[in-house]
């Protein structure tokens, strides 16, 4: 068969696959998930947190009082008294009168008593490198949450679908082992009427009657395992756990058998590499950051304001300031160069470590491929193995009928013929298993 054919019979498969779980069930648990919601917040505070590296550009304006009352401490001595009193005696002297009285020195304290200070200040940073990074990590931060949203998101479709076919498998289960115990209840009818007309044996019927039993217990245990299933699915959309599900079974056509697809999967799309993608942008912004150590730092700031003694307000209180405010790195006992060779090591643990998880994750697809394959035969050697364990109880069951075949042959097509069918309802759900498996491996769902 070509390639190209091959390929696209794994795409009708993988296209089909989309369907068999109705939509509206995934869309429940997308919505309703708990683990999902929390997950939707820690995305919403990554939004915040961008707005916020995003303000850091805008001028900060903040409102400032103050007021001082003030004792003692530093003071500034100004000899006045020794500058002026000489004067004063001179012209005294000359006047001949006493009008010019000595003075004392003085002696102001530093620390402004009564003082108030209002004052209105804005700042705003021209040149700094490091809001521009800040602001592109956070840009980063964000993508990197949407992407483990997306990752999240992914494990739960893959598990809302596997709980879907394995309580689809338990229902169907359960019409087996409905039908082996309406075979079995006919069994025993016959011998008890062989009996009593005189041709059965005694332990022909209590073999039937131990049948009875044993298939009753085994419809017990699915019919519990079908109660699991559903809580399980109704956990996962968050539901009461015994709610009605919705049964759509899904039809494996031959056309479609055996599955084929190229043997290296594409795991481009995984959450796994773009999140580490997304670790190696941010580990760059952080490498930028750290190599521009040497840029100046340039703020500007401008002060609305007033100052005054006594509460006294008038035309000399008021002022403004305003100015820029240069930082240029000298010397730092080369920590920063330290800085860009642990980030540049950082970067190289990262390459191999998106390529070792690349590996791994080809390889899982490639796994997964394998066992879509092995399912598919499985399922073809079921179907053919139930095909002939009908025709064998027919023959047998009309044998016995007529007295040619003994009742232990009749028991044991009996059990071939429920064990084919139930062989052929784990082989399908295996089927189905492994096609979200590999759904999963290759990313190839359409998250809403």
């Amino acid at each position: 068969m070509k390639p190209t054919l091959l390929l696209l019979l794994l795409v009708q498969v993988l296209s089909g696959l989309a369907q068999p779980v109705p939509q509206s069930y995934i869309d429940e648990a997308l919505a309703n998930n708990r683990v999902l919601k929390d997950k939707n917040i820690a995305l919403n505070k990554s939004l915040l947190a961008l707005k916020e590296a995003k303000s850091l550009f805008l001028p900060s304006t903040a409102f400032e009082a103050q007021y001082t009352l003030a004792k003692g401490g530093r003071a500034i001595e100004i000899p006045v008294g020794d500058l002026m009193n000489p004067v004063y005696a001179t012209l005294n002297q000359l006047t001949g009168s006493n009008n010019f009285k000595p003075i004392s020195n003085v002696s102001e304290q530093l620390n402004p008593d009564n003082f108030y200070d209002l004052r209105i200040k804005t700042t705003m940073p021209i040149i700094n490198p490091a809001l521009q990074v800040n602001r592109n990590i956070q840009q980063q931060q964000v993508s990197l949450q949407t992407n483990e949203v997306d990752l999240y998101k992914r494990e739960l479709v893959k598990e809302i679908k596997m709980a879907y076919f394995n309580y689809l498998a338990a229902g169907k289960a359960i019409l087996i082992y409905d039908n082996a115990l309406s075979l079995v209840n006919q069994n025993l009818r016959s011998n008890e009427s062989l009996l009593k007309n005189g041709k059965g044996l005694p332990a022909y019927v209590t073999r039937a009657e131990a049948e009875v039993k044993q298939v009753e217990n085994q419809l017990l245990t699915a019919r519990n395992e079908a109660r699991n299933a559903k809580a399980y699915f109704n956990f996962l959309l968050n539901k009461p756990l015994t709610d009605t599900i919705i049964s759509q079974s899904p039809e494996l056509k031959e056309a479609i058998l055996p599955f084929t697809g190229p043997e290296t999967a594409d795991v481009s799309k995984r959450e796994e590499l773009k999140g580490l993608s997304i670790a190696k942008t941010i580990n760059a912004q952080v490498l930028k950051l750290n190599q521009a150590y040497r840029t100046p730092r340039l703020n500007a700031f401008l002060d609305l304001a007033a100052q005054g003694f006594d509460f006294t307000v008038n035309n000399k209180s008021f002022f403004y300031l305003g100015g820029v405010q240069l930082q240029i790195p000298l010397f730092q006992g080369k920590r920063n160069l330290y800085k860009i060779q642990q980030t540049l090591l950082d970067n190289q643990s990262l390459q191999l470590n998106t390529d070792q998880v690349k590996e791994q994750l080809q390889l899982a697809a490639f796994v997964s491929r394998n066992n879509v394959t092995t399912a598919f035969g499985n399922y073809q050697s079921a179907l053919k193995q139930e095909e002939a364990a009908v025709k064998y109880f027919s023959l047998i069951d009309k044998g016995f009928k007529e007295g040619i075949n003994p009742y232990i042959e009749l028991l044991d097509a009996r059990t071939q013929l429920t064990n084919a069918r139930l062989l052929v309802n784990i082989s399908e759900t295996k089927i189905w298993l492994a096609l979200t498996d590999y759904e999963r491996q290759t990313a190839s769902y359409t998250l809403q």
